[in-house]
């Protein structure tokens, strides 16, 4: 990617390390969202979920126009514009908490979450590419992990942030204008400042697509440019399923496990949401290592591992013990994403835009994992409420899931390469 020159890169990445905040803490507010709907509304559990559904629904409908906003007002007028539209979003959770007294504010709810997910489509796609042209590259994966620190602690201080205003057992709606304003008033405040700020600006039409790319294998690439149709590339597709799959199970924990330490009846819910972003969190602390070692295939089987037997205690461990089992997950999706990434994009010369652009429209996972989730534990709840072992029967969608990435990362990237 061609870039301005700039003197010093630390002004820029910490307006991206905020930015990437500010995701974690829309996505995190969700998770405590869930619950407290559900009790106000007297919702199912799937009903429960659309939450989430309205949130990461905007990835299939946003994410190809997101990459023409780009492409057409450049990165740092689309991040404005994104900060721009997730503020509102905010603001709209305050009108919904006036009229929770009928279904009207739950749909209202629903329609604040999808805008929120509009902007944080268009946040996620521009945002990323600022990563990697803020210094050298050869330090773009630190920086990455840096990024991935920033998102998930926010996963957990939203949801703390919010409870601090609205009591999740006893919940009083009402209450949650104070916190949506504050959050609302920050993001816009940021979105401001960032129009005074001098970012480095990537070129409108972004990467020359019949470029080599950087440290890749010239004969792949090669390969990659002479096929006629970006349909050519069956580990594409494979890797679209995988990070489908991988979106999905890394939304579920965090968000469900407010709900599941509920069902659990600890005292109070709201700290379990951080058991998930730190178990993350020491993930990419170790990752950077782990990946000076290992090759970004087996690193990626190695965690799929982890996160398999991280599955199978969840499920068959007592309630009390499996819930802390849900840190075995968040460490072992910390290596995920990059080397999906990295696998699946890497060598597809003119195609690679495009491959990006499909590959952010996958991320509609954190829409469909969930919600089948919700749907599933209302079917095989036997009361009102679902109790722990119900949560723990649904769990088990975890494991298909992480097989399925195993295959991905030993056989699945190379397939129709060559």
């Amino acid at each position: 990617m061609k870039t301005k020159q700039t003197n010093s890169y630390i002004l820029p990445l910490v307006i991206i390390a905020i930015a990437f905040f500010i995701i974690g803490f829309g996505v995190g507010i969700n998770g405590i969202m869930i619950p407290i709907l559900e009790g106000t509304f007297s919702l199912s559990k799937g009903m429960s979920y659309l939450v989430l559904t309205a949130t990461f629904s905007t990835f299939l409908i946003f994410g190809a126009p997101s990459g023409w906003i780009i492409k057409k007002i450049g990165y740092k007028r689309s991040l404005i514009a994104a900060l721009a539209i997730m503020s509102g979003g905010m603001f709209l959770f305050i009108v919904s908490a006036l009229v929770s007294s009928s279904m009207t504010g739950f749909y209202m709810f629903l329609s604040a979450s999808f805008i929120g997910g509009i902007g944080n489509t268009l946040l996620q796609t521009a945002i990323n590419p600022y990563v990697t042209i803020c210094g050298p590259i050869e330090k773009a994966a630190q920086r990455l992990c840096v990024m991935g620190i920033m998102n998930q602690s926010a996963w957990f201080l939203g949801p703390i942030f919010l409870s601090l205003f609205i009591d999740i057992k006893n919940p009083v709606i009402e209450n949650a204008g104070i916190p949506f304003g504050i959050a609302g008033s920050v993001i816009a405040l940021l979105a401001i400042i960032i129009v005074f700020l001098p970012l480095p600006e990537v070129e409108a039409a972004g990467e020359e697509e019949d470029a080599d790319i950087s440290n890749g294998d010239s004969e792949l690439i090669q390969i990659a440019n002479s096929k006629t149709s970006i349909w050519k590339f069956p580990h594409l597709f494979l890797g679209m399923t995988a990070l489908f799959l991988y979106v999905g199970v890394e939304t579920l924990p965090m968000a469900s496990v407010i709900d599941f330490a509920k069902s659990i009846g600890v005292d109070n819910p709201a700290r379990y949401s951080v058991i998930g972003p730190v178990g993350m969190i020491v993930g990419y602390a170790i990752s950077l290592s782990v990946l000076q070692i290992l090759q970004q295939n087996k690193a990626l089987s190695l965690f799929a591992l982890i996160a398999l037997i991280a599955s199978f205690c969840i499920v068959l461990l007592p309630a009390d013990k499996a819930i802390y089992c849900v840190a075995g997950l968040g460490f072992a999706h910390s290596v995920m994403w990059g080397c999906l990434w990295a696998l699946t994009i890497s060598n597809l010369g003119k195609y690679t835009k495009t491959a990006s652009s499909m590959l952010v429209i996958s991320m509609v996972g954190g829409a469909a994992i969930p919600l089948l989730f919700g749907f599933l534990l209302d079917r095989i709840k036997e009361s009102d409420m679902a109790v722990a072992a119900d949560f723990q029967v649904v769990y088990m969608l975890f494991i298909p899931c992480y097989l399925y990435l195993l295959f991905y990362a030993t056989w699945g990237y190379k397939i129709g390469r060559r």
